[in-house]
């Protein structure tokens, strides 16, 4: 373990202890207790609530469902996924109609903040391909949100051997007035805000390269000590494997509780696999 880590505590979630659950049109797994599966061992970890990696066959997906106090965010992986929502009149003064939507493509973030109510579905549109995604859940800092959708590309090349945080903190905090929720600025530019003391970060490292996730981002987060770090590598079948803090390592669909660390600490993640590790890390109160 390197020396900046060597107060941390790493437990491993291995990839077949999940909870899975394969319906034919959509093959899930789950990090945490969700739908029929529960574990009370593991029910969330700090604000992270949900973490599913699930696989949608072509011309099938999640019909039109409702959702409330909770933030909600889908990372793209493969295919492409088909976003419609119940706020689509509030963004075209038209009738909604199928031009109303957001199709995602690998390197899309799409996130919804549920609050007082939301409904949307997510549909795989495409004839041949399987999408392949992680839905992550976050519990906010207060109920009772304006409802509200973000969507943002965060390229490839951006990701290559570095982490990059795509999701960060509303700057106003949780006494945001209805202009600043409206306003929606995040604390580190160019992310997607969060209604919780919560990062999310992705990396792309490629074989014996390593990147560092600098824990609570720079100066990110309100609660500096004791954040609460989840390491996952999505099964891409490609052959990847990385190395946490030089101790753990982990293979695809495994992840990482990686507690008693403070904000300013560095995690080294090293690709010791065959394959580019493609991995998301999440940074919680």
């Amino acid at each position: 373990m390197s020396k900046a880590l060597s107060h941390a505590k790493i437990a491993p979630r291995s990839s077949f202890e999940r909870g899975h659950a394969d319906h034919g049109w959509l093959n899930s797994y789950h990090t945490f207790s969700f739908a029929q599966y529960y574990d009370p061992r593991f029910q969330n970890f700090g604000a992270l609530r949900v973490l599913n990696e699930d696989r949608v066959a072509p011309k099938n997906g999640f019909p039109t469902h409702r959702h409330r106090d909770a933030e909600i965010f889908s990372y793209i992986l493969s295919g492409e996924l088909t976003h419609r929502d119940s706020m689509v009149s509030k963004r075209n003064d038209s009738a909604a109609n199928k031009n109303d939507f957001y199709r995602m493509h690998r390197g899309d973030v799409q996130f919804t903040t549920g609050g007082t109510g939301i409904a949307h579905s997510e549909q795989n549109e495409h004839s041949k391909e399987e999408v392949h995604f992680l839905q992550i859940w976050a519990l906010p800092w207060k109920k009772g949100l304006p409802p509200a959708y973000h969507t943002m590309t965060f390229p490839e090349e951006s990701k290559r051997n570095k982490f990059i945080t795509i999701i960060s903190p509303l700057k106003a905090g949780a006494e945001a007035t209805s202009e600043e929720e409206k306003a929606a600025v995040p604390v580190i530019e160019g992310t997607v805000p969060i209604h919780a003391d919560f990062l999310m970060g992705a990396s792309i490292i490629a074989r014996g390269q390593s990147a560092i996730w600098k824990v609570g981002g720079d100066d990110a987060v309100q609660s500096k000590k004791d954040r609460k770090i989840y390491v996952h590598l999505p099964m891409r079948k490609i052959g990847a494997k990385i190395r946490l803090a030089g101790k753990l390592d982990l293979e695809e669909g495994d992840g990482a509780f990686v507690k008693n660390v403070n904000a300013g600490d560095e995690l080294l993640v090293e690709s010791v696999g065959d394959g580019e590790a493609e991995l998301v890390v999440l940074d919680s109160d």
